[in-house]
This record gives structure tokens, C-alpha cells and sequence, in this order.
């Protein structure tokens, strides 16, 4: 057996158990799914796609979108300055370690402890709502709401920050300071060398990363169910659906909202991905 020939069984071997388990456990429930969906009752059609973006179903679609939105792009502005920040911060060295450290563990956070830690401190009978009510402030006269939707957002955030900090910090790290010292050299300020230079070259991966953010904060469901299980969000009305809580002939409805989630987040990750590897290109140039 030539060494060639061993290689290349040792990446088959690799290869194969990979590819049956995305089949197994991704394609095939995508493709379940896809099925009942323009399946209804046995018969090709698309009428339950086309109920899906109607009535609630479709405010359902729309509240998502505003609070993904609205807390992709927050998350994203704070997430790029938190990055320029500890980029040029040389001491003290532990600094970035500790808080790259933290955004892993604060981004992958969500669910029931999440909505219980946001609830135990600006609940309704949050440790930080009795701090700010013996001092005179009222947090329900100024219109704050762990269950509403700028409440949503601030618990959102949590996890949206720091994950834009570790998307953004490979990019900004990879601008050179000689870029920056080429600049000053034309006579360039430093508004202006990052109008003209440093943000058209951090746009392509902050933008991907808002799209991110965006399929992140989409898919969330447990966060919001505890804080707010009666919104009209679409993983709530998804798993409203799927306990059978439909009318006659509307059974698979649930798969059919599915679908347009699975377009939309795989429209979010394919653009993310297209501008990922524009910006590495940029940055590699």
C-alpha cells in the first residue's frame, strides 16, 4: 500500500462518519420538514406556506425580525467598540484573555438560566428593582419590563455582545498599524484614516457579523418563553403548532413556518459566509 493510498483511506475514514452524521441528524430532519410542508394532507401544494405568512403568523414573522434586528444591530455597534477597545489596550496582558474568555461562555448562554438571572435582578422583584425603588426610582414608571420588548433586548444582548466581540476581534486585529501610519503620513487625521480605511476595510465582517447576531437572536426560543411565553414570536408559535393547537387541515402548518425560518436562516448564513471571506481577502491583500 502506497503512502498516497493510505492518506487517502485515513480521510475517508474521517469523511464518511462526518457526512452520515450531518446526514442523519441535519438533512434529514430539513428534509422532513421541507416535505410536510408542501405536502398537506398527502397532496403537493402550497397552501400551508402561504398560510404561514398570514394573520398572526406573519406578525409573528415581523416581531422576530424587529427584535433580531434591533438586537443584532446594537449588539453589533458594542461589539465592534468593545473590540477597537481591548485591541488597543496592550496592558494589563490578561485583559483580553479574561475577556475572550468570558464572550465564549456569555455567548453560548441563553435559555431558562439567562431568563432567571435577568429575572432575580431587574424582575419585578429583582435585587437591582428593590436597590433603585429604596432610592426613589421606580423601574415600571420608567417603562422597564424584563417581559417586554426593550427588556427582551437588553437580555439579548447578553450573549449578542460578546459573540460580536469574537467575530470582530480577528478582523480588527488584523489591521496593520503600518496602514495606519501611511495615513498620517498623507496627512490623514484619525477620523479619517477610519472613514477612509479601517471601517470600509471592518465592514464586510461586521455586517456578516449582524447577520449572525441576527439568525442568533431569530432562533432563540427558551429565553423568551420564560420571560414572556404569550408574545407572538415565531419559535412560540412554532412550538404552539407542533402540540397540535391547529385547526382541521392545518396539522403540518408548524413545518411550514419551519421552512421560511429554515430560507430565511440559511439566507443569513450564506450571506454571512459570502462577507467573511471578503474580509479575510481584504485583510490577507
Amino acid at each position: 500500500m502506497t503512502r498516497g493510498t493510505a492518506l487517502a483511506q485515513q480521510r475517508w475514514a474521517i469523511i464518511v462518519p462526518f457526512a452520515a452524521f450531518i446526514g442523519l441528524f441535519l438533512l434529514y430532519p430539513v428534509a422532513v420538514v421541507v416535505y410536510r410542508a408542501v405536502t398537506p394532507g398527502g397532496s403537493i401544494g402550497l397552501d400551508l406556506l402561504q398560510a404561514a405568512l398570514q394573520g398572526s403568523y406573519l406578525s409573528g414573522f415581523m416581531n422576530s425580525s424587529l427584535l433580531s434586528a434591533v438586537s443584532a444591530i446594537i449588539g453589533g455597534v458594542l461589539g465592534l467598540l468593545l473590540a477597537l477597545v481591548i485591541a488597543s489596550i496592550e496592558r494589563p496582558r490578561w485583559l483580553r484573555s479574561t475577556l475572550d474568555g468570558w464572550s465564549a461562555v456569555a455567548s453560548q448562554l441563553g435559555g431558562v438560566p439567562l431568563a432567571f438571572a435577568f429575572i432575580a435582578t431587574i424582575g419585578t422583584q429583582g435585587i437591582l428593582t428593590k436597590l433603585l425603588a429604596g432610592a426613589g426610582i421606580n423601574l415600571a414608571d420608567l417603562g422597564v419590563s424584563v417581559s417586554g420588548f426593550w427588556g427582551l433586548v437588553v437580555v439579548y444582548l447578553y450573549f449578542q455582545v460578546p459573540l460580536m466581540f469574537l467575530i470582530m476581534m480577528p478582523a480588527v486585529s488584523g489591521l496593520r498599524r503600518s496602514w495606519r501610519e501611511a495615513a498620517a503620513l498623507l496627512g490623514a487625521s484619525g477620523w479619517r484614516y477610519w472613514v477612509t480605511v479601517g471601517l470600509p476595510l471592518l465592514a464586510p465582517a461586521w455586517i456578516g457579523g449582524v447577520l449572525l447576531l441576527f439568525v442568533n437572536a431569530f432562533s432563540a426560543y427558551a429565553t423568551a418563553y420564560v420571560l414572556n411565553s404569550g408574545s407572538q414570536l415565531v419559535p412560540l408559535q412554532i412550538r404552539f403548532l407542533l402540540q397540535g393547537n391547529v385547526i382541521s387541515g392545518q396539522e403540518d402548518l408548524g413545518y411550514a413556518i419551519v421552512t421560511w425560518v429554515l430560507v430565511l436562516l440559511l439566507a443569513g448564513l450564506l450571506g454571512m459566509a459570502g462577507l467573511q471571506r471578503m474580509s479575510l481577502r481584504w485583510l490577507a491583500a
